[in-house]
């Protein structure tokens, strides 16, 4: 098992950046690598992938030596196990409300005497070339757990949720709260905005580093100024639809023109 940096790096309060990786496809973890990013969330709820590809974008962030962490479609047995075999040394479970999905992840995730995870000599234990009694040992101490909160009813429970020790750091989901809250996609909204400094408190009093999806430079700054470190920062189609977007209307206002929607979106 490979030696887990994104985890030594937050133990240290060290900043990190980390990015989604929603289009299925190794070259993408390259690139994020490459830009230096510390961790890559391989996008498995949203996107049409199989195990495959997502062995193949891990082994992609093994190359760049970033972090790859995968946000898995649902707490499921099978499911985590073929993701930590794949080598990801982390899982994100989106939609966390109770204490018991939690609970049930660490049992598929970790092997004894946390859980129950089937066992393996696969990629992560290099195909048994040493002892698998001490990748067993050397797993549970690498492999990182990230619940998702993104509702009003997680964030009602997220003291329970939090309170597990296995939890490494925990990433709101504003997008989906501000749903939640009837303020769909108003993330900047009082009432979202709010409900996530409750999520923040809760996490500073269960010892849970707190990690924030920057949507924008003063939110970015404001959770910054209350020390969170940890940092994602979108997916990389946005991010690349945001760049040709910019450079394609750079270069149409040369000749008087630019598109009608960028305009409108930066007025």
């Amino acid at each position: 098992m490979k030696k887990n940096k994104l985890k030594e790096k937050i133990k240290k309060k060290q900043p990190v950046f980390g990015m989604f990786a929603s289009i299925p496809h190794p070259i993408m973890v390259e690139l994020i690598g490459h830009a230096e990013f510390d961790f890559v969330i391989i996008d498995y709820e949203h996107t049409s992938t199989n195990m495959e590809t997502i062995e193949e974008m891990v082994r992609a962030a093994e190359l760049v030596g970033i972090t790859p962490l995968v946000r898995i479609s649902k707490v499921d047995r099978i499911e985590i196990l073929k993701v930590l075999d794949c080598g990801a040394q982390g899982i994100v479970i989106p939609s966390v409300t109770q204490k018991e999905q939690i609970e049930k992840a660490i049992n598929y995730a970790f092997y004894h005497p946390i859980g129950m995870r089937s066992l393996n000599s696969g990629r992560p234990g290099l195909f048994a070339k040493y002892s698998l009694r001490d990748y067993i040992s050397k797993a549970n101490e690498e492999i990182m757990i990230v619940p998702m909160i993104e509702s009003l009813e997680g964030i009602q429970g997220s003291e329970s949720i939090l309170s597990l020790p296995q939890v490494s750091f925990v990433l709101e989901g504003a997008a989906d709260l501000s749903q939640s809250l009837a303020v769909p996609w108003e993330t900047d909204h009082l009432e979202v905005q709010n409900h996530l400094e409750k999520l923040y408190e809760v996490s500073k009093h269960c010892n849970v580093p707190y990690a924030i999806v920057s949507r924008h430079p003063n939110n970015h700054r404001k959770w910054l100024e209350k020390g969170v470190h940890i940092f994602v920062l979108g997916d990389e189609r946005g991010t690349a639809f945001r760049a040709y977007m910019e450079k394609l209307n750079e270069y149409r206002s040369l000749i008087g023109g630019q598109n009608e929607f960028y305009k409108k979106i930066n007025k």
